[in-house]
């Protein structure tokens, strides 16, 4: 449970994380960022790929799905809500209050959890700090100047990342 901002998986996208990947680390409990990870901040409606993705993943009987998000409107529950998503919002990530809550919901501890998102300074350095998994993918959608700048200072870890695991 220490300070990195060096994510321990790192794919493309969240369609890419597959039930595969997570058993062969011992993960029980997948908890998702919400906004430029499933869906744009533009919008809330999934590809139809990602809404299949959530689906399949969501039916698993041994890898529990939750959102976990530092969202303050309704807008990620009542996504949720529609699909039938576990779901904690004013998570506050890096912090770990909300992953901490997502843990203690589900019963499963950090090691046998992961964090999937977009943004290192928040997702990666939460889960990191909470002991869990974190899985960095590409963001959706840098639609403006400050997620395109957040993501040119993202880079050096995105590379130090990558080279680590060679």
């Amino acid at each position: 449970m220490g300070f990195s901002l060096l994510p321990k998986i790192i794919v493309p996208a969240l369609t890419d994380v597959t039930p595969e990947l997570l058993r062969s680390r011992g993960i029980k409990l997948l908890m998702l960022d919400f906004d430029n990870t499933i869906v744009p901040y533009t919008t809330t409606v999934p590809t139809g790929e990602m809404e299949t993705w959530l689906q399949d993943m969501n039916s698993l009987e041994d890898i529990q799905l939750c959102i976990v998000s530092n969202s303050r409107n309704d807008r990620v529950p009542k996504f949720c809500r529609e699909r039938g998503l576990a779901v904690i919002t004013h998570a506050k990530k890096p912090f770990p209050k909300g992953i901490n809550r997502c843990l203690a919901k589900y019963g499963v501890s950090p090691e046998n959890a992961a964090l999937v998102g977009d943004q290192i300074y928040t997702d990666v350095l939460g889960a990191n700090c909470a002991g869990a998994i974190s899985i960095l993918v590409t963001p959706i959608d840098n639609h403006n100047f400050w997620l395109k700048a957040r993501h040119v200072l993202e880079k050096p870890f995105i590379y130090l990342a990558r080279k680590r695991r060679i």
